[in-house]
């Protein structure tokens, strides 16, 4: 009975050390396999020929962007301990997705809850709403933009994998108004979500922009899309065009692709002020804020503000709070909503660190707390007109 006993550990311990190995040889087996090219063009001051990369290194004391994704959980886990997080933020009642307001016929004037109507009344005016994540309603122009919309529950392949959303979206997407104007910024699953743009797609054919080789995954889904590189501009209608503008970051979706499309913010030209939308960034050295502040004046930025701590591994692929308020004000923008927090938990900071960096470090500088803002989910802020 006892050999029995210790045949059966036998097998189960060398299952147990099989299953270890394989795991272990999964990185070096498997990416081959997942590698993708998405792009082929000439080289460039930021492209070699096969893979993109920041033109000015790779800024920041992590350099994540060189490490393997066992490496990068090892450090993350040796640093600080995650700040816990709920498992579910609810959405505040009385904001357009918990009210389901209907648009008035002739609004004689547009409020919060009737800010999905701003089609409907003078283009000069502008509203935002927080969607959640670096998902973004603006309405400005007459046309309704959204930026990198992701209403996955989470963040990863095939909805199964990554962190999972604690905010629901801040507007219902079939509550959504019709969109004409998608940002796509790279391709990483919290920001390109495919099921989400095929269902955009399907419903309101919408203009999608990007930068090189994320058409391409697009493509694969069914999505059209069309790609530029740095400096590179999409004409949408008279009067409105999007110019795309550079970031410090990377791009993979299952790693051995790594920077095989481009990252990059955008700037859109809008009648009554442009807007800014700085999708993923580290740093780097800066000057990427220099060459976007090129094409303002920016009546509205958004710009990232979570997924900072721990600082070392992070520095190289996102800004902090404090990194945010000095591109905006190298922007030289009037406002700006602060975006990529509080819905996925990405990083070891809590919750609400982000917006609580963000308020103190304006008051700090002395800049009003209502220019630079982190609302919640769903809420509306019209954006005063350009003086």
């Amino acid at each position: 009975m006892r050999q029995a006993t210790m045949r059966m550990w036998g097998v189960i311990w060398r299952g147990l050390l099989g299953a270890l190995i394989a795991l272990l040889l999964v990185p070096a087996i498997v990416p081959p396999f997942l590698d993708r090219i998405y792009y082929r063009g000439p080289a460039s001051a930021h492209f070699n020929g096969q893979r993109f990369f920041n033109p000015e290194g790779e800024q920041g004391t992590g350099g994540a962007q060189n490490r393997t994704p066992w490496e990068m959980a090892w450090r993350t886990s040796m640093m600080k301990e995650p700040a816990p997080w709920p498992r579910h933020v609810p959405t505040r009642p009385g904001y357009p997705a918990a009210a389901g307001v209907a648009c008035p016929v002739k609004p004689a004037h547009v409020t919060e809850n009737w800010a999905r109507c701003v089609d409907r009344v003078d283009p000069r005016r502008m509203f935002v709403t927080w969607i959640g994540h670096s998902t973004v309603l603006v309405q400005a122009g007459g046309i309704n933009i959204l930026t990198d919309p992701i209403y996955a529950e989470r963040a990863g392949p095939w909805g199964l994998f990554g962190p999972k959303r604690v905010r629901n979206p801040g507007i219902a997407l079939d509550d959504l108004p019709h969109i004409d104007l998608i940002l796509v910024s790279h391709n990483h699953w919290d920001h390109m979500d495919l099921p989400t743009l095929k269902r955009l797609w399907a419903r309101d054919r919408p203009l999608i922009v990007t930068g090189l080789g994320n058409d391409a995954i697009l493509k694969s889904a069914g999505v059209p899309a069309i790609a530029r590189d740095w400096g590179g501009t999409v004409n949408v209608r008279p009067g409105i065009t999007v110019t795309i503008e550079r970031a410090h970051h990377w791009s993979s979706r299952w790693w051995k692709d790594k920077d095989r499309a481009l990252w990059s913010g955008f700037a859109v030209t809008l009648p009554g002020g442009n807007l800014y939308y700085a999708g993923d960034t580290g740093p780097g050295d800066g000057t990427w804020v220099t060459a976007a502040a090129k094409d303002g004046p920016y009546r509205l930025a958004l710009i990232p503000i979570g997924a900072f701590q721990p600082h070392e591994p992070m520095s190289g692929n996102h800004i902090d709070p404090v990194e945010a308020v000095s591109a905006f004000q190298k922007l030289g923008a009037a406002y700006a909503l602060g975006v990529h927090w509080g819905t996925f938990k990405l990083s070891s900071e809590g919750l609400y660190d982000p917006p609580n960096l963000l308020h103190a470090t304006t008051d700090r500088r002395g800049i009003a707390r209502g220019r630079f803002r982190a609302i919640e989910v769903g809420k509306n802020w019209e954006i005063p007109a350009l003086r």
